[in-house]
């Protein structure tokens, strides 16, 4: 029995990794642990009760104000008892974040291999996004087995190195989750918080996510004057804005944005009912990361409100990179609502970050990766072959 330990403690990571939960539940000869940080306390518990996962260990870390530097100690030190004791056969890990780090970080003191889902993204500038970019390059010199979501994403891996024996493309789980979710609500199972959001916002609408603390200050300030021009400019547009609840977002969000008819301000959502407003969307404008995935898999374009961005596949189709500029913000947000042909080539495009099945595809390498009856790593040319499609 291969015992797999899943560490995380955000919702963007627990919306990736429970598929793996319940993939290597499924799978015969895999006892998989679960081990959250509670980075994140309320979104993370959000999605652990909505995909019925159960945690085998809680370390419930979250401080208020909590600086990096205290979450960074916390977390090491609070993983090295647990993996000492629990004794997996490899640690999985996902994406970027303090717990990402810190998970590799842990095993590798123990002498555990580590797995890195969405291994690969990069912007190539460690302050952008912060800290995210630098957790990305330091997990990867602690990964065993790198299973990117994308060729793209590969060759970045080998470009800085990486043993290509040890890089597997698989798709993006996010796409896993997604699809799960949306297939849910069009079968009317979902919550009534959905029920009472369609029921509510029945105009055309855009779909407003905002939050990256490097766009704190002139940043949002601009993000929230575009808005405010395109809401004045296009009365027969909604603008939906889920508002985060860090002070640095709400307090440009609500002095710039607040009384305008045609501009809802609503509390931050769940992950199903933010998924069923992205599927009823005219089209989405964000910072978040894995929104840039997400949408496009639901045929909706993307504007993003960054200088650069670590998943480049999505700027060759459905994907637009606009920063933080209200003039471009308010240039591309127009073409959108007013070229039909320019509409329809970003929704239609081909999505790049998988087919729901990367879980699946990763549990299997595992098995082969460690097997017994094998004392290599599986063939890399069959790995990397593994079709990831795009589209829905």
């Amino acid at each position: 029995m291969q015992k797999v330990m899943l560490i995380f403690g955000t919702r963007p990571e627990a919306i990736k990794m429970v598929p793996l939960v319940k993939a290597l539940e499924q799978a015969d000869g895999f006892e998989p642990q679960v081990v959250v940080t509670a980075q994140h306390r309320e979104m993370l518990d959000q999605i652990l009760e909505l995909f019925d996962v159960t945690p085998n260990v809680d370390l419930d870390l979250m401080q208020p104000g909590q600086s990096l530097a205290g979450l960074t100690s916390r977390v090491v030190e609070r993983l090295e008892p647990v993996i000492a004791d629990l004794q997996p056969d490899v640690v999985l890990v996902q994406g970027d974040t303090t717990t990402t780090f810190c998970g590799a970080l842990s095993a590798f003191y123990e002498n555990v291999p580590v797995g890195h889902v969405e291994a690969g993204l990069r912007t190539g500038d460690i302050r952008s996004p912060f800290p995210e970019e630098m957790n990305r390059v330091l997990t990867t010199r602690l990964t065993t087995w790198h299973f990117a979501a994308t060729d793209s994403n590969r060759q970045t891996l080998l470009s800085e190195g990486v043993d290509p024996a040890s890089v597997f493309v698989t798709g993006n789980p996010v796409i896993d989750s997604l699809l799960k979710i949306r297939d849910q609500i069009d079968q009317g199972v979902r919550s009534s918080q959905t029920d009472g959001l369609f029921a509510r916002f029945k105009r055309p609408y855009v779909l407003v996510t905002g939050h990256r603390r490097e766009s704190f200050g002139g940043g949002f300030e601009s993000i929230c004057t575009a808005i405010r021009t395109l809401a004045d400019r296009h009365p027969e547009f909604d603008i939906v804005y889920p508002v985060h609840l860090n002070p640095n977002v709400q307090e440009p969000v609500n002095r710039i944005l607040s009384g305008i008819s045609n501009v809802h301000l609503i509390d931050p959502l769940s992950y199903e009912p933010f998924v069923a407003m992205m599927a009823r969307s005219f089209f989405v404008l964000t910072d978040s990361g894995g929104v840039q995935e997400e949408a496009p898999s639901l045929g909706k374009p993307v504007l993003v409100m960054r200088d650069k961005t670590e998943r480049q596949e999505g700027l060759e189709g459905g994907v637009r990179l606009v920063g933080t500029d209200a003039n471009r913000i308010l240039k591309e947000s127009e073409r959108l609502m007013t070229d039909d042909l320019h509409y329809r080539s970003m929704a239609e495009a081909i999505n790049p970050y998988g087919d729901g099945q990367a879980a699946e595809r990763i549990v299997s390498l595992l098995d082969r990766l460690q097997s017994p009856a094998s004392e290599e790593a599986p063939d890399l040319a069959t790995a990397a072959a593994i079709p990831v499609a795009g589209g829905d």
